[in-house]
């Protein structure tokens, strides 16, 4: 009788890694029409798989901080990047209308409600109340993409996608600052050092002002060097889309050096490298990988806070802190996305799904691993557990409702949902 000896680690973790990736080449199709999404399909492969008493990991955030910090950034990062590629409609103030309402008016309406919900209804020091807020209000663009624009050229880009794609792609560098405020103000406590100038002249306007313009610069360099140099040595003559990858890391790591905001550098850069040459056919390869990466990215952080849901990451809630989340995502957003529509010439359907579906998620955990990295709070786990309530219950409300949204969404506006994407003209 043959005895068969017990696989090594590194070859079950070889087979789950390809298990891994053939979801997230299939799954996608496979959910296009049913009302679920590939993160709801994440979080309970997580969970299930992390109950398995042989599994001894456990992935809490809190265990491992440095590394949540990180792995969350990189996501966030190559969404951003992916985000920026796929906007076909150029950059004015006027046409992005709807983003600078979702910015201006949707975000710090949200930072205020929810730092004014956790600091009077749950309790939390200020400072921690506040780094809640930060955290919680930005859309999130890696769980976002059922709700963005299509691949460049595809012609998917209606008002509601863009503005949500848009907002998504901008308001992770912009939340940046009220992070940095908690933080400020956290200091400010124990030390009692005044905060008030520093935050204005270097968190504020020095980190978005070069945040801006480095991004600009840089994704000017990266499309002089894709298009324009000589013919031979053009990099989009390699039809290599890690180009964009490439980008993403540079515009980033500058940006950081620098002492600014790089998720904004990234977006930036990613819409100052598709202006380039907007209808040249090798964004829709750059955005194709930064795509790929992002789903399967997002797919380990999922399975992991399945993993960390199975073991307990919501153990330090409150019956209050249930209600605050549920209240963050069925009042704090819609209303504060309404708010922003007023006078805004959409139909009210329109309105409605640009309110609501304000998706939490990863750029969430990057945030609060952040200030807690730099800001210990003696809340953390309970702020951990808030934050992955949030995310569980807007991963579960909006991927049970996204699908028939927007397929009636388009139904209204006269599209086919079932139509088959466009595929880009060579140029």
């Amino acid at each position: 009788m043959i005895h068969l000896a017990a696989p090594e680690p590194y070859i079950l973790w070889l087979t789950g890694a390809g298990v891994l990736i053939a979801l997230v080449a299939w799954l996608p199709l496979a959910l296009q029409k049913l009302p679920l999404s590939l993160p709801i399909i994440c979080i309970g492969i997580g969970a299930a798989i992390f109950s398995i008493p042989a599994v001894t990991l456990r992935p809490m955030p809190f265990d491992y901080p440095d590394i949540t910090e990180r792995f969350t950034e990189f996501v966030v990062i190559i969404a951003l990047m992916g985000a920026g590629l796929k906007l076909d409609r150029a950059f004015s103030w006027r046409r992005w209308g709807v983003t600078w309402r979702l910015l201006i008016i949707t975000m710090p309406i949200s930072i205020a409600a929810i730092t004014l919900l956790g600091g009077w209804g749950l309790g939390l020091p200020w400072a921690a109340a506040l780094l809640l807020g930060a955290s919680l209000a930005p859309t999130d663009p890696v769980l976002a993409a059922d709700v963005q624009v299509g691949p460049p050229k595809t012609g998917e880009e209606d008002e509601v996608r863009f503005g949500l794609t848009s907002e998504a792609g901008l308001n992770d560098g912009l939340a940046f600052p009220f992070v940095n405020l908690a933080l400020a103000l956290g200091l400010a406590a124990s030390v009692g050092e005044p905060w008030a100038r520093q935050w204005v002249l270097h968190s504020v306007l020095w980190e978005i002002g070069v945040g801006v313009v480095g991004g600009w610069l840089i994704g000017k360099i990266f499309g002089w060097l894709t298009y324009h140099v000589p013919a031979e040595t053009k990099l989009s003559k390699t039809g290599d889309g890690l180009i964009a990858i490439a980008a993403t890391f540079v515009s980033y790591g500058m940006t950081e050096i620098a002492d600014a905001y790089g998720f904004l550098a990234v977006f930036v850069t990613a819409l100052t490298l598709r202006r380039s040459h907007h209808a040249h056919d090798f964004n829709h390869a750059m955005h194709n990988i930064t795509e790929q990466i992002e789903r399967l990215a997002m797919m380990v952080v999922l399975i992991l806070l399945g993993g960390a849901l199975a073991n307990g990451l919501l153990s330090a809630l409150r019956w209050t802190d249930v209600a605050a989340a549920v209240a963050i995502i069925l009042i704090v957003r819609p209303v504060a996305g309404m708010l922003a529509m007023i006078g805004f010439r959409a139909a009210l359907p329109e309105k409605l799904t640009l309110a609501f579906f304000g998706i939490r998620g990863v750029g969430s955990f990057y945030y609060l691993a952040y200030g807690l990295n730099h800001m210990p709070l003696d809340s953390g786990e309970r702020l951990w557990a808030i934050v992955g309530l949030v995310a569980v219950l807007s991963i579960l409300l909006h991927g049970l409702t996204v699908t028939p949204a927007m397929r009636l969404l388009d139904r209204t506006r006269g599209r086919d949902p079932d139509a088959a994407t466009p595929v880009p003209d060579a140029v």
